[in-house]
């Protein structure tokens, strides 16, 4: 069986005194694969440290995060952002496997995470707006995916992405909204990254999930944040998207196996890994 955790953090200080520990019981619980967002140019190195030392396990995106779009630095931040999906030098230190997908030239395998977060600064939307614009372009570019944060601004990002002329493929991650965003979220061709928040006891989100096809959806921990029940209140980890597949399995009565094998073949046809 062989999971793959599409959004984790890997590179956060909560993890600065077990990350290896951490790293490895992930992978012997079947997490083999984790995806890591970059957030600003805060983070780079530390992501690529990562890369560097488990190149067959993690790979890399590249993007500013929302709440990282400030005034006075985005636009400096944006450079960075754009000289290193452009321009890194880290290569491809994944093992060749004969797929074809996996001799890619690109380092990153995503643009992200990028979108609209106007849960904490509606003042800076414009400018949100328009750093997501630009790291869409770059995404259709690179032909690579663009992994989406969403907060308060679902709709807003749906409207965005139906007008322009050219729309990259790509993930919301994290999602939590309703049906009716989901099923337009499908409607452009994205997928839906699932998480922890599946465990929790009010959610609505298994009934929705249960309205929706098992082959858009990818799993994810955006560990250390919004950790499985029963580690809430705790770190979450990437290990625990087995938790998040075991509850998709009472969501769409198949097995662990299944569930595993379809959001492994999800995950490798988004994002080409």
């Amino acid at each position: 069986m062989i999971l793959i955790d599409t959004h984790t953090h890997l590179y956060e200080e909560q993890f600065e005194h077990d990350r290896s520990e951490m790293i490895q019981r992930s992978i012997n619980t079947g997490v083999s694969t984790m995806l890591i967002p970059n957030v600003d140019s805060s983070t780079i190195q530390n992501m690529l440290k990562l890369v560097q030392q488990y190149p067959n396990h993690i790979y890399p995106m590249m993007g500013l995060h929302p709440c990282y779009v400030k005034p006075e630095t985005y636009i400096d931040e944006l450079e960075i952002i754009r000289k290193y999906l452009f321009d890194d030098k880290i290569g491809d230190k994944r093992q060749e496997t004969g797929d074809d997908r996996n001799k890619t030239s690109n380092s990153f395998i995503a643009v992200g995470e990028i979108g609209i977060d106007l849960y904490w600064d509606k003042s800076t939307e414009a400018i949100q707006i328009e750093a997501f614009e630009i790291q869409c372009d770059w995404a259709i570019e690179k032909d690579i995916p663009v992994a989406i944060h969403s907060r308060d601004a679902t709709y807003l990002l749906i409207d965005i992405l139906k007008k322009r002329k050219q729309r990259p493929r790509g993930v919301f991650h994290c999602f939590t909204g309703s049906i009716e965003e989901a099923k337009e979220i499908l409607k452009l061709g994205f997928y839906l990254g699932i998480g922890g928040v599946i465990t929790y006891k009010n959610t609505h989100l298994r009934d929705t999930l249960k309205q929706l096809p098992l082959d858009r959806i990818v799993l994810e921990t955006d560990a250390p944040y919004l950790p499985p029940v029963p580690y809430r209140g705790k770190r979450n980890e990437s290990a625990y998207t087995k938790i998040v597949a075991e509850t998709l399995c009472t969501v769409y009565e198949k097995s662990l196996e299944e569930i595993a094998a379809i959001t492994t073949q999800n995950a490798k046809d988004l994002f080409r890994i």
